[in-house]
């Protein structure tokens, strides 16, 4: 059956092809955007765009307990969103790259314009 529209965009559709075939990129961006999707979560990284911080203060930035400040680390800490520093038997936490805060920048700047 031929198709009812009669052009030819091989060269677009391969394009298009490659930006999605790489499935361990995709499934990775999955999960960051995600994550990246829970409030606390967001709201933490946004801290740490600004200052390093420990639990202790990040419970008091967010009003939250010590508790749910490490459970939420834990999961940025597993996709690599966020690395720890320790002095002494604090431990402060910061953003692993700058890639993380360009990207809650970028999507901060698309959302005001």
């Amino acid at each position: 059956m031929k198709n009812k529209l009669a052009h030819d965009h091989k060269q677009s559709i391969q394009s298009a092809l490659k930006a999605v075939q790489d499935t361990d990129t995709i499934f990775h961006l999955t999960e960051t955007f995600k994550v990246l999707g829970d409030p606390t979560r967001l709201k933490m990284v946004m801290a740490l765009t600004e200052e390093e911080l420990c639990v202790f203060d990040i419970a008091q930035v967010l009003s939250i307990s010590e508790s749910a400040v490490s459970h939420q680390l834990r999961i940025l800490r597993t996709l690599r969103l966020v690395r720890q520093r320790k002095e002494g038997k604090l431990v402060f936490y910061t953003l692993d790259d700058e890639h993380i805060e360009d990207l809650i920048r970028v999507a901060t700047r698309h959302h005001t314009e």
